[in-house]
Formats: structure tokens, C-alpha cells, sequence
């Protein structure tokens, strides 16, 4: 028995002399290249990654869509902060003081404008229609309020640059209370939106533009595009009193672009209570969005407030009937990006 042993280690000697030999004269020493792909793959786990590589794809999707739909978002507030930031080195450099909306500003707005413009013929391919509808003295457009209003912000850009016209905004009072933006509200001409306010902007020849549904249409609207209004009738009276016209707009697919997450009654008792939008949009995909501006509603002595609020909201819907996919449609949306045949009537 003893010396059983040291014969069988020769025998096995023997077989790997043989082998190598084997390999020499061309052959592929597969027993030696089997063991060594068989540590690898224990090793780096191979094998792990061939079970499961199906699923790694689809998480890497996932976590990638999940970062894409709340990063956009996130990125217009980022751009937002920078035209501020843009318009305080033009005030530092070209020494710029006064009425923010006074002419000395227009270069700086000028500036602001053709950044967000170009930002919206990239990402959005952005198309503005019936500027010829917009008075040429004052007036007050009223429009669909988007879960984030970057139509509006492009509609603002496209007006400077093609008319040099400033439109005035009414914004929410939580718009106010965000740091760091005075520069930026106060040259663009945002404002709180009181009567008074409103009525020296039309003196003054001003366009002035008002979403009624505000943040309630912006957070809980869906791609019904139903308008959430409530009982918001200020800018009927100020139009009135006024006695300018009331222009409706609308943009295309915007609640394609942006959406809020579906509403939640808890976050709506939440939001009538603080009056925040507590809710974070996302979104942000590169949809085709279209700003038509209908034809005015003139000023009539005979007409009362009721009455003209119907008239402005039926205005704005048959524009939402006429231009606008129900329900919305992000795939439709997307595709009219190549839609070169689309004919804006």
C-alpha cells in the first residue's frame, strides 16, 4: 500500500506532461483554461451577472427615469436663480439703477430673454401664435395655469424680443417670500396683483396677465386641462373698471411637459390650509408646446362681472377644445416635435 501511492502521482504527472506536450504542438490546453475561467467567474461573479443582468438593466432605467423627472424640475428653479444672478452682475457692471421697468433695464432683460428663448426652441420647440391678437395699449391675459408655468416664462421671452413689450404678472404671495429673487421678479415685472396695482399697470398702458386657477389649477389640474378657477372674479372688475380688453391663452400639451402627482385628498385639506405647493412636480420631457393667443374679448359697459367671467372662461376652454388632445397624451405630445406638416389654425 505504501507504495501505491507514489505510483498514482506519477501516473497523474505523466497526464499533465502529456497534456502540455499536447499543448505545444498546437493544441488548447482546455483543463488548465476551464479552471481558470471557473476562478474568475467565482471570483467577479460572472455568473451572478448573467443571472440577474436583465434585472440590473432595468433598475439602472428605472433609477435614471426617477433622476430625469426630478432633476428637469428642479433645473428651471436652477436656471431661474441664475437669471437673477445674471441680472445682478448687468446692475454691477453697467451700473444700472431706477425703475426696474423703466428703459435703462431693456439690455439686461434683453439678455434674460434670449437665454430662456433659446432654452425653449431646444428642449421644447417652443411656437408662439396670434401675437397679432394682443392690443396694442393695455389689456389683461388671462391664462391656463401648467403644474410649472414655463410656457408663460417663455411666452414673456418671445414678446420682449419680438415687441419689446413687458407684460406685468400677477403671481401667488408664496412667489414673494422666495429668497434671493427680488432682482429678477422686480425687472421682469411680477407683482402681488392687488386691485390697485393692476389698475395703475393698465394706466400706465401695460399689458397684465392673471392665471384665476393659480396654484390650485397648477397643483391639482390633470391632463383633462379642467380650469379650476373657483370663484376668482378680481380681473373681470379690474378689466371693467379698467375698461380694457381680456385677451385668453393657452399652451399646448404643457401638462405633458410637467405633471403633478395625482391629487391626494390629504394634500389638498394640506394646501387649502397653507396656501403652499407642497407637492413636487415632475417631468420636464422635451414636448412640443404651442402658446396660442385667442381673440380679445372687448370692453363692454353693458356686460357685469359675472357675465364676463363665463365669457373669459369659455374663451380660454374653446381654445383647450381646439388645440389641445383630451386626455392629454405624452406620446402624442413628443411625436409633434417632427410633426413638420402641423398647420397652427
Amino acid at each position: 500500500m505504501v507504495s501505491q501511492a507514489p505510483t498514482g502521482l506519477w501516473k497523474e504527472s505523466q497526464d499533465m506532461i502529456g497534456r502540455r506536450e499536447s499543448c505545444s504542438s498546437g493544441q488548447i490546453l482546455m483543463t488548465d483554461l476551464s479552471c481558470l475561467a471557473y476562478v474568475l467567474e467565482e471570483w467577479t461573479a460572472v455568473e451572478y451577472l448573467k443571472k440577474y443582468f436583465f434585472h440590473l438593466v432595468i433598475l439602472s432605467l428605472t433609477i435614471t427615469a426617477l433622476l430625469v423627472v426630478f432633476i428637469v424640475p428642479l433645473t428651471i428653479v436652477l436656471f431661474i436663480y441664475l437669471s437673477n444672478v445674471l441680472l445682478l452682475l448687468c446692475q454691477r457692471n453697467g451700473e444700472l439703477k431706477g425703475d426696474p421697468l423703466s428703459d435703462v433695464w431693456d439690455s439686461a432683460r434683453k439678455t434674460i430673454a434670449s437665454f430662456w428663448d433659446i432654452y425653449a426652441r431646444v428642449w421644447h420647440g417652443y411656437e408662439l401664435h396670434g401675437v397679432e391678437n394682443l392690443p396694442e395699449g393695455p389689456g389683461i391675459v388671462v391664462y391656463y395655469h401648467g403644474a410649472i408655468p414655463i410656457d408663460y416664462l417663455y411666452f414673456l421671452s418671445r414678446l420682449f424680443l419680438w415687441k419689446k413689450r413687458l407684460c406685468l404678472s400677477v403671481a401667488d404671495h408664496f412667489v414673494f417670500r422666495l429668497p434671493g429673487l427680488k432682482l429678477l421678479l422686480e425687472v421682469t415685472g411680477v407683482m402681488p396683483g392687488t386691485k390697485e396695482e393692476c389698475l395703475v399697470a393698465l394706466k400706465n398702458g401695460y399689458l397684465v396677465s392673471i392665471s384665476p386657477g393659480g396654484v390650485r389649477e397648477a397643483l391639482f389640474s390633470d391632463e383633462s386641462y379642467r380650469l379650476m378657477w373657483g370663484n376668482r372674479k378680481g380681473f373681470a372688475r379690474v378689466a371693467l373698471e379698467a375698461k380694457v380688453p381680456i385677451i385668453p391663452m393657452y399652451t399646448q400639451n404643457v401638462r405633458e411637459g410637467y405633471r403633478m402627482f395625482k391629487e391626494r385628498r390629504v394634500l389638498r385639506q394640506l394646501y387649502e390650509i397653507t396656501r403652499l405647493p407642497l407637492m413636487p412636480p415632475y417631468g420636464g420631457l422635451p414636448v412640443k408646446l404651442r402658446t396660442y393667443i385667442g381673440e380679445p374679448i372687448p370692453y363692454d359697459p353693458n356686460v357685469t362681472t359675472e357675465e364676463l367671467v363665463e365669457k373669459t372662461k369659455a374663451a380660454v376652454q374653446a381654445l383647450i377644445d381646439k388645440h389641445q388632445t383630451i386626455p392629454g397624451s405624452t406620446w402624442k405630445a413628443l411625436l409633434e416635435r417632427f410633426d413638420k406638416h402641423y398647420k397652427s389654425d
